[in-house]
């Protein structure tokens, strides 16, 4: 898994998240995940199944992750100082945005499960 560690702002810096970000207007979830990995990580990717939603504290936002295959490119720095990839065991081992945490979790329960992932 890629692990992301913001630069900004500055009261989440050093802290780690699933790369990603903001829906822009006219955009789509998925397209806006494309777009978002495009920009910060310059890679292009395939869009797989949902991980899970975590409601934010400003009132209407929600976090989505989704499972997602590099299809193109290798991550690079572009909007974060450090990328990780990250295994089952490791998940625990760098300090994740608050948001992130119940999907951490989640994350290492779809990981120890004996049931592969539906990529259909």
């Amino acid at each position: 898994m890629l692990a992301a560690r913001r630069q900004e702002p500055s009261a989440y810096a050093g802290m780690w998240e699933f790369p990603g970000g903001k829906v822009e207007p006219g955009e789509s979830e998925h397209e806006a995940l494309a777009r978002e990995c495009r920009e910060e990580l310059d890679v292009e990717i395939e869009i797989g199944p949902p991980l899970g939603e975590v409601d934010l504290a400003s009132p209407g936002w929600v976090l989505r992750v989704w499972f997602g295959r590099i299809t193109r490119g290798r991550p690079r720095l572009v909007a974060h100082d450090a990328l990780r990839w990250l295994g089952a065991a490791e998940l625990d081992d760098v300090p994740w945005m608050p948001a992130d945490g119940p999907l951490v979790d989640r994350l290492r329960d779809v990981l120890a499960s004996p049931t592969p992932l539906d990529w259909s």
